[in-house]
């Protein structure tokens, strides 16, 4: 009889693991077309939770700006699998947004944890580019007595660099800037554009730049290059629209790119359809 117990738990339980799984593969397709709420409530069903569907709880919950949710899902999920890289950086995460959000007197203490998080996570797995973005962003924006500063930003950098060069002269532009050695930085865009030219992405980081620094004709002519590389590229629409709202300029084209956008097909890697539709109401009151 025990024997049969033994049994008929496994095939129970095996059983629960293959629900689980299909039930992730059904969550996962529905983030995928940010129906957050809708991954939510399959997941949010299950009894028997792994790691990979807590971390999907915890970036719905993130998608959705529930981020005290988001950093209690991302810790179950790494109480799971402490081994992730993937789930360290994403609980780092969601300690950032908490302390973008939150009152002085916590903000500090969630930023800690969040530069925490991200060290784990680089330690974790040096070859995770997205734990050392995040980790640079930290570095770079951060104060001394939070953990930030330019030498540790260059560092992550100089990583970053060995790892995708393209990506490492992106960093190393950003730090330029932020010492104001402008001319620098736009050399250092335009060779990570060399080694990407089909990388929407790169031009757009050229275009933007060259737009802050008051080059309007030659930032046109970097966007122009991007839109006939991917026309109807979500990131494409945003950021030209993001650009021109920020720099008070082709007002008009702006909104008609926020509009495309808005009708776009999204996924969780673009800005959220409330961000476009902010940015929008903005350009409509310049």
């Amino acid at each position: 009889m025990f024997a049969v117990r033994v049994i008929c738990m496994t095939v129970l339980f095996c059983s629960g693991l293959l629900a689980g799984s299909a039930d992730l593969g059904r969550a996962r397709k529905l983030y995928d077309r940010i129906d957050y709420a809708g991954a939510l409530k399959i997941l949010q069903s299950q009894t028997l939770k792994d790691g990979p569907a807590w971390e999907l709880i915890g970036q719905s919950y993130f998608m959705m700006a529930e981020y005290k949710k988001a950093a209690g899902a991302f810790e179950q999920a790494v109480a799971a699998d402490p081994s992730s890289s993937e789930f360290v950086l994403w609980l780092g995460r969601a300690w950032g947004r908490r302390a973008e959000v939150s009152n002085a007197l916590v903000a500090g203490s969630y930023a800690s944890k969040a530069r925490q998080c991200f060290e784990r996570a680089v330690a974790l797995d040096g070859t995770n580019k997205e734990a050392l973005s995040d980790l640079f962003d930290y570095y770079l924006e951060a104060p001394g007595f939070l953990g930030g500063g330019f030498g540790k930003a260059e560092d992550m950098a100089n990583r970053m660099a060995r790892l995708d060069a393209a990506e490492g002269y992106f960093a190393k532009a950003q730090l330029s800037d932020r010492r104001k050695h402008f001319d620098e930085a736009e050399a250092q865009l335009r060779r990570a554009v060399e080694l990407t030219p089909r990388q929407v992405g790169r031009l757009l980081d050229l275009a933007a730049y060259l737009s802050k620094r008051g080059r309007a004709q030659e930032s046109d002519l970097a966007f122009a290059r991007a839109q006939k590389l991917a026309p109807n590229s979500p990131d494409v629409l945003y950021r030209t629209a993001e650009t021109y709202v920020r720099d008070g300029r082709n007002l008009e084209k702006a909104r008609d790119l926020l509009r495309r956008y808005l009708g776009s097909e999204l996924t969780p890697e673009d800005p959220s359809r409330e961000k476009a539709q902010v940015l929008l109401r903005k350009a409509d009151g310049a």
